[in-house]
């Protein structure tokens, strides 16, 4: 990383962030605190109300544009599920692409259509509201709110609950003259309709206060079946309007893949209003910093000369050396066959900016495992297939194709296990190929359990021993020789030692062997015990420390022990492939054929899902745990360019070569 200071006219501000921002290969430094900085402008200005206004109009403009998109998603009749497939481009491309006045009038016009369609269907919610209760009279023949009917009595509709129509009925039928009709009754009540002489009125009224009588509304002036014909031939008549309505929606969603675009491009320029918020700004110029990478400097240079005359625009750089250590972004940088192990490390801490980059060494190492714990040829190679088909055919995220490569990885691992093990789908490798016997399996799940149980472990202490050995290579690096002896190449005689006796005392029985392995134990042990004393003044905490410290050899066993999931899970997963199989064995043949086929799709997808699950926890377990624990601390930040969101493009980093801005 370098730091890299940019001043120039305030003029310029804006294209110098859209060049930084389309080589996505700068991440900007916050200023607004730094009072040494801000004294280098005079006359510094806080952000305008109009650089506010900006913002909000921007923020606004989005919430329209995502609204937009949504809504014709979600009402188009047969939408063009291929709209927003994903595409590549470069912020220029994107920039040029964009027509202010014609997004405009997209925008205006799909916000019709909805001020249409919310209208239509709030007719048409009340209008079926007014059927469900019009369904409920339909046992009357006349509107019972025309009073030229009804002139010399009193006619109403009303609702009894259902617990108080018994005393409502026992008490109607003690008045005289009192005409009632059982109109419609419902789960909690029932509708009546009443004629009565208006002499009786207070004498009704009180019956309806002591039933809790509710009287009802008829709003109609035809009758109620009448009316529901005409709320019906209203409803047809709305749904034919939304149709419409929905059929115009569906051609605004051949524009959609442009209001996506045109969404992109509002975020990336809120981005740069962001940005801009952290520069320090005078009448006249501003000031930008930010890091950026050393192989960077130069072509981000050549791009920007391409727009500015080096009198223009001033850029120096500084080495990041002079800045504290927590403040320096990390980026890792590897080829391209452990690039996407990288998210392994991120997902452990990213190094510190003086720290090593742990993703190479442990790349090899969890390739191995993760193949060793899946071990099945079936399973690699349609993992295989599935992720070359995405990365040959699809164009996808950033984070979605790393994930994508780095299975792609892996799958070659479990293939090559799979033919170790001689594991396909869960059978076992045929004895003879063409009449000729066959090499596999090299190691068999079910009589070799021993020997990968060993397997298992001499992975992980060659692991171990690695990660020891970087340990101390790191200190050597830092000029810390004794640190190197007591945390990294001590423990390495230690346990090349035991492994030395064991094989001199128990395996090749050679006594000269098994007294190589005492003597570097014991040396080894000794360099744990006394370094500490040569480190401290006080030569009793030393010695305890160094006892303390040499109390750590049970650590390692246990770590050694760890490794042993490697056997277990691969045979685990190859048994319950294989018991899957036979399950389907023991069916009638037409139930094998049929019912047998499909369960066999479900239960082999169900252990693929689970294998590579626990293949991906316990490898990385492993890797946090038994690996980085010897050598790797992390706590680094990451680095963060300035960049666009890519919600629905990649956006290509801008070289030297390309066109203008």
């Amino acid at each position: 990383m370098e730091r890299i200071s940019i001043l120039a006219a305030s003029p310029l501000k804006e294209s110098i962030l859209k060049i930084i921002q389309g080589r996505q290969a700068l991440e900007i430094i916050d200023l607004t605190d730094d009072e040494e900085k801000i004294n280098l402008l005079t006359g510094t200005t806080q952000l305008s109300p109009k650089d506010l206004e900006t913002r909000r109009e921007l923020e606004e403009q989005i919430r329209r544009v995502q609204h937009a998109i949504e809504f014709v998603q979600q009402n188009s009749v047969a939408p063009d599920k291929n709209a927003l497939k994903r595409a590549e481009m470069t912020l220029d491309e994107l920039e040029k692409g964009f027509d202010a006045e014609v997004f405009n009038q997209r925008l205006t016009r799909i916000e019709e259509l909805e001020k249409q369609l919310l209208r239509l269907k709030e007719e048409a919610r009340q209008k079926a509201e007014a059927e469900e209760e019009l369904r409920r009279w339909q046992t009357l023949d006349f509107a019972p709110a025309d009073d030229e009917i009804f002139q010399n009595v009193n006619a109403l509709l009303g609702s009894v609950n259902v617990q108080n129509q018994p005393l409502f009925l026992e008490k109607i039928k003690e008045l005289p003259d009192v005409y009632c009709e059982e109109v419609y009754t419902g789960q909690h009540d029932t509708d009546y309709f009443l004629v009565y002489l208006q002499e009786i009125a207070p004498e009704m009224k009180a019956i309806f206060d002591q039933v809790g009588f509710r009287r009802q509304h008829y709003p109609y002036q035809d009758p109620p079946q009448e009316a529901l014909r005409d709320v019906q031939a209203a409803l047809q008549k709305l749904s034919a309007e939304e149709k419409a309505v929905k059929q115009k929606i569906t051609k605004e969603h051949e524009a959609i893949r442009e209001m996506a675009l045109s969404e992109e491009l509002l975020l990336a320029r809120l981005h740069r209003r962001d940005a801009a918020e952290e520069l320090i700004e005078s009448k006249d110029l501003f000031l930008l910093e930010g890091w950026i990478t050393k192989d960077e400097e130069q072509p981000f240079l050549d791009y920007l000369h391409q727009f500015f005359k080096p009198e223009e625009v001033v850029v120096v750089f500084e080495k990041a050396e002079d800045t504290p250590l927590d403040k320096i972004p990390t980026k890792l940088k590897n080829n391209q066959f452990v690039q996407p192990f990288e998210m392994l490390t991120e997902m452990y801490s990213l190094p510190k900016y003086n720290e090593i980059d742990p993703t190479p060494y442990m790349m090899p190492f969890y390739m191995v495992f993760f193949g060793m714990m899946v071990a099945d040829a079936g399973y690699g190679l349609l993992l295989f297939l599935i992720t070359l088909f995405a990365r040959k055919k699809m164009v996808l995220k950033r984070s979605m194709k790393t994930f994508v490569d780095f299975f792609f990885l892996l799958s070659i691992a479990v293939i090559i296990w799979g033919i170790i093990y001689g594991s396909f789908f869960g059978h076992e490798f045929p004895e003879t190929i063409f009449g000729m016997n066959s090499p596999f399996p090299l190691l068999s799940t079910s009589g070799d359990v021993n020997a990968i149980l060993i397997l298992s472990v001499v992975f992980g202490f060659i692991q171990i021993l690695f990660g020891l050995m970087v340990c101390g290579v790191e200190h050597i690096k830092r000029k810390e020789y004794l640190d190197s002896i007591n945390n990294a190449f001590a423990w390495q005689g230690i346990l090349i030692g035991l492994v030395l006796i064991l094989l001199g005392k128990m395996v090749i029985k050679n006594q000269a062997l098994a007294t190589v392995g005492i003597i570097l134990s014991v040396v080894s042990a000794v360099c744990i015990i006394v370094i500490p004393m040569l480190q401290r003044k006080s030569k009793m905490k030393g010695l305890a420390v160094g006892m303390y410290n040499l109390y750590g050899l049970s650590g390692y066993i246990g770590d050694l022990v760890s490794y042993t999931r490697l056997m277990a899970l691969g045979i685990s997963g190859g048994s319950i492939a294989a018991a899957f199989n036979m399950l389907v064995e023991f069916m009638p043949p037409v139930a094998r054929f049929t019912v047998g086929i499909l369960l066999l799709i479900v239960l082999h997808a169900l252990n693929i899902f689970l294998s590579l699950l626990s293949a991906y926890v316990h490898g990385a377990r492993l890797q946090y745990v038994e690996f980085f624990g010897k050598f790797y601390n992390g706590g680094g930040r990451g680095f963060s360019p300035l960049a666009t969101d890519e919600k629905y493009v990649n956006i290509k980093p801008t070289n030297h070569t390309d066109g203008g801005n």
